[in-house]
């Protein structure tokens, strides 16, 4: 009798106290794993993540794998892992593309986007970040079509610098331009002979990717960017920021999809240490955004520390972002954010214990954790 009693009063104080926990907390799912790591398969260091889900629900990884050690320009090829099941596990580590064996070509900047229409899958990248070429597939991501020189109607003559992405593209799903393909990029140009100009543009193509132009330059001193599709039909472009407005991110918005932008202006909300930077459209109003986070800047100057890789939530458009998760208190870079058909969220991020490019580290977590506000280990 004694021990059945106590039996009932355990039960009871088990199912009193879960029902004190909030139902986002005990339903909160996190966890991570390192998917490439410095040092194996053949290459030095993987950054310049790129994630993408496919319409069959497969989870494409791109990265930039570099040969001879971390530096931005090198022996760099694009490199891939498949996976058929969420992301949790993987096929074996694919080129995409490389050029001159051991030369020092540097292939990068992956920017995918799928065409929900056909399947189809676009890769923008660069080489040497002098041209801009396209590669596609027409099966789930198992094999590549040769690339395409897109140069000549991407680029400007008096560019010194281009880049796609990094991260993802989107496809416009209402309004005028639905079913345009939109590539965020960069571009730098030299003016009086040495002052550099940075500026954020658009990529972008109404033929289902046989064709592609630019937009006009989103002004002045973007950087990396990211763009969404909002709720009403205009686009928002969030970036890195390397002018005036260096410590926080830049937004910029567009009312034609994505051909001419209002001028960049301060989101204050998003401290940024000069760093890359997530965007995605997780379902109507809801938006998510990933970056490293050393905290406001001091004193006008801004922190230039890329550590405490952390995920934020908005449910109005990106007007606030009243909610944020530490992914990594260590250093932390890039990163890229997806969204799976059950509506489990993926971040493919650079992060380590003592440097942030020992590894790209994929986080697997949902709604309920991102919600739950309590601060995760991330171990």
């Amino acid at each position: 009798m004694k021990s059945s009693v106590l039996n009932f009063i355990g039960t009871t104080l088990a199912a009193m106290l879960l029902a004190l926990v909030p139902a986002e907390a005990a339903n909160a799912i996190f966890e991570q794993t390192n998917l490439f790591t410095a040092g194996t398969d053949g290459y030095h260091t993987y950054r310049i993540p790129a994630l993408l889900v496919t319409a069959k629900g497969s989870v494409l990884a791109f990265c930039e794998g570099r040969k001879s050690g971390s530096g931005d320009h090198g022996d760099v090829d694009l490199v891939m892992k498949r996976s058929t099941d969420g992301g949790r596990t993987w096929s074996a580590q694919q080129i995409v593309y490389e050029e001159g064996d051991t030369a020092k070509i540097t292939i990068g900047n992956p920017c995918p986007v799928v065409d929900a229409t056909t399947g189809t899958i676009w890769l923008p990248f660069n080489r040497d970040n002098k041209a801009v070429l396209i590669t596609s597939s027409s099966d789930d991501g198992k094999t590549w079509s040769a690339p395409r020189n897109l140069s000549d109607t991407t680029m400007k003559p008096d560019w010194d610098w281009v880049a796609t992405g990094p991260g993802i593209g989107i496809q416009l799903t209402r309004g005028a331009h639905k079913g345009r393909l939109v590539i965020p990029s960069d571009h730098k140009r030299t003016l009086s002979g040495k002052q550099l100009e940075f500026n954020s543009h658009m990529m972008f193509s109404d033929d289902g990717g046989k064709s592609w132009q630019i937009s006009a330059p989103i002004s002045a001193g973007g950087n990396e960017c990211q763009v969404i599709e909002r709720a009403d039909g205009s686009l928002l472009v969030n970036t890195r920021m390397q002018g005036e407005f260096q410590g926080f991110r830049g937004i910029a918005t567009s009312a034609d999809g994505g051909a001419t932008w209002s001028a960049i202006s301060q989101e204050k909300q998003l401290p940024c240490p000069k760093c890359q930077g997530s965007l995605l459209r997780y379902a109507d109003g809801r938006l998510l955004f990933s970056n490293p986070n050393p905290g406001a800047p001091l004193d006008g100057k801004p922190k230039g520390s890329r550590i405490n890789l952390t995920v934020r939530s908005s449910t109005d458009d990106g007007k606030s972002w009243p909610v944020e998760r530490l992914l990594n208190r260590g250093p932390s870079a890039y990163s890229s954010l997806a969204r799976l058909p059950d509506g489990t969220v993926l971040c493919l991020y650079e992060g380590g214990e003592k440097k942030a490019y020992e590894a790209l580290r994929l986080a697997r977590f949902n709604l309920e954790w991102l919600k739950a506000g309590a601060e995760n280990p991330a171990k």
